[in-house]
């Protein structure tokens, strides 16, 4: 991890809504440089998808990028290859939030808890996460959620297992958030239409709603973050400037309140504007040919 100290700037207070855009740019560096909690990794370069094989060596490149600014790692899924980022994240050190992604394949979804539980048992994952926005989507019920997350916690009762969801699923549906060790929520006021001026605001009221709903269990954020281009979508405006501002909001906020977060996204992934819009492409901090974006 590298330093600049002869260009630090104050890093105090949470809101750079009023910081001019050298004033951000110049911080931005400065809070990369300084590391932060965790990233979702985006592992699909360009022309890939889910159901594509990942290589080796496009996950062990990616994670070379990530290794000097991050402790964790988040990763989807357990197959096609996706069981190879918690393998390479432990050997350069980084620690790992590992998903099972399901959906409404039974076959695939056997095989990726299959596999969540194989990289455990290896001592690959350290906090499992068995399903990603199942209840958001309607792939299954509760019920069937829940079958899967005992399946886990029998085959490993040592392990932190959770689900991950968005933040105010967990205040409908106790009973998921009751077998959850952890709750991990994702976090996006974008999506919710807000405006930039007050995101940083609108995203702690979502964690604290998490917070409630957990009674006292840990909310860690697994997702937030805002896109840097795109069409928006009411008050909420993709922009370079607006990515930057709420990256810098978001890290500080966090590193204030000793709250563990997982920044979405690493690398942009143009895939996924079939099920976003333009939008979805465009939420990496890096650009989809590995490139630091600001």
């Amino acid at each position: 991890m590298s330093y600049r100290p002869e260009k630090r700037l104050s890093l105090k207070g949470t809101n750079y809504t009023q910081t001019s855009s050298e004033e951000i740019k110049l911080l931005f560096q400065e809070k990369l440089d300084l590391g932060m909690h965790g990233l979702c990794f985006s592992a699909y370069e360009e022309g890939q998808k889910p159901g594509h094989v990942l290589t080796e060596d496009q996950v062990r490149r990616r994670l070379e990028i990530l290794c000097p600014y991050i402790k964790w790692v988040r990763s989807f899924s357990c197959i096609e290859g996706n069981d190879l980022i918690p393998r390479i994240a432990k050997e350069m050190g980084i620690k790992t939030l590992v998903g099972a992604w399901l959906g409404k394949d039974l076959e695939l979804n056997k095989k990726e808890i299959e596999g969540l539980i194989e990289l455990s048992k290896e001592g690959m994952v350290d906090i499992a996460a068995v399903g990603n926005e199942v209840m958001y989507r309607g792939d299954l019920t509760e019920e069937e959620l829940l079958v899967y997350i005992n399946q886990f916690k029998n085959a490993l009762p040592d392990i932190e297992v959770a689900y991950v969801d968005a933040y105010y699923e967990f205040s409908h549906r106790p009973k998921v958030t009751d077998a959850c060790d952890v709750i991990l929520a994702n976090c996006y006021p974008y999506w919710e239409g807000c405006h930039i001026d007050y995101a940083l605001m609108h995203a702690k009221q979502m964690y604290y709603q998490a917070l409630h709903a957990g009674q006292g269990k840990k909310v860690i954020i697994t997702e937030t973050g805002w896109p840097s281009q795109g069409t928006g979508l009411d008050d909420a405006h993709p922009s370079k400037e607006n990515a930057l501002r709420y990256f810098l909001n978001m890290q500080q906020w966090s590193k204030e309140e000793n709250i563990e977060m997982f920044y979405f996204s690493s690398f942009d992934e143009s895939w996924k504007v079939g099920d976003e819009g333009d939008v979805g492409a465009y939420w990496g901090i890096w650009d989809k040919e590995e490139k630091l974006k600001f």
